[in-house]
């Protein structure tokens, strides 16, 4: 026989009808009335067609049917309950699974140097992250949420400003510099060799400058095109060309004089921000949401 909604808080009260051997104090356990009780488990006799508690004035005692059925549902109802007591977890702390897609440079600059904190102060959640420049769509690849530049956030999705406009400089090696010499000007870089980057959703990326009010941006010249920047650092330092790239990802190198920086009044514009994005709602690209 089918058990219908009804018959589960019928389930309950009887349960806690046995455990006391009482309808006064299970009533006062549930918070309804002995009577309210008493009128419900004869509604489950009746439909199950069996006795299930002999009553005295003084006592409520079991019959063998319900005795069997209390032992029969008891070990179902205590595991709903932990399982409920379990949601708990979610709202003392943070727990659970979370897939990130991530930017290269997004997880060396932004994600690394707060990982370490992050799984000292949620031990509870596991974070798994793909590390890839190729602008896979969150959803249909199954994330909760990804690490975005922010001129390249879809419009369908909500987003979080990660961090400010980061700076974003042109630099070469200074033996590269002393072969080829250094621009001056960004119209400059069609007489070098640049070193281009391939953005995740196949387009070239444009080197992009501000002075005032003059903005250019670069379709620069190059035989080499890679879309990971550590590869075109690798290159880089080999003196085969200028770089565009975040000042964080390259100040090491300057500082270490390895790198020198040329067209000091670049700096990038939109895609310079990073933002983090997960599906749902509409934000414009570019913008903190």
């Amino acid at each position: 026989m089918p058990t219908v909604r009804s018959e589960i808080t019928d389930f309950t009260y009887f349960l806690a009808i046995a455990k006391h051997q009482s309808f006064r104090r299970a009533g006062l356990e549930l918070g309804i009335s002995a009577s309210a009780l008493s009128h419900a488990l004869k509604g489950l006799e009746a439909r199950l067609g069996v006795r299930l508690l002999n009553r005295t004035a003084r006592s409520v005692v079991l019959t063998a049917a319900g005795a069997e059925l209390r032992d029969a549902i008891t070990a179902p109802f205590d595991a709903i309950a932990e399982a409920v007591e379990a949601l708990n977890r979610y709202r003392d702390a943070p727990t659970g699974r979370i897939r990130l897609n991530v930017p290269v440079d997004a997880a060396s600059l932004l994600l690394g140097p707060v990982l370490p904190v992050f799984v000292e102060r949620y031990p509870d959640v596991e974070l798994d992250i793909s590390i890839s420049n190729r602008m896979t769509d969150v959803i249909d690849g199954g994330y909760d949420a990804g690490i975005r530049y922010g001129g390249t956030v879809p419009e369908d999705m909500v987003a979080q400003r990660l961090s400010a406009d980061m700076r974003w400089i042109v630099v070469g090696t200074p033996a590269y510099l002393d072969r080829f010499g250094r621009p001056s000007h960004p119209d400059d870089l069609a007489q070098h060799r640049c070193l281009r980057f391939r953005l995740g959703d196949e387009s070239l990326y444009r080197w992009e400058f501000e002075r005032g009010e003059e903005e250019i941006a670069v379709a620069v010249p190059g035989t080499l095109t890679i879309d990971d920047s550590h590869l075109i650092m690798a290159v880089l330092r080999g003196d085969a060309g200028l770089m565009y790239g975040p000042e964080p990802l390259l100040r090491a190198g300057i500082e270490a004089g390895e790198l020198e920086e040329v067209l000091a009044t670049g700096r990038g514009t939109g895609r310079a921000s990073t933002s983090i994005i997960r599906a749902g709602g509409s934000c414009r690209p570019g913008s903190a949401c």
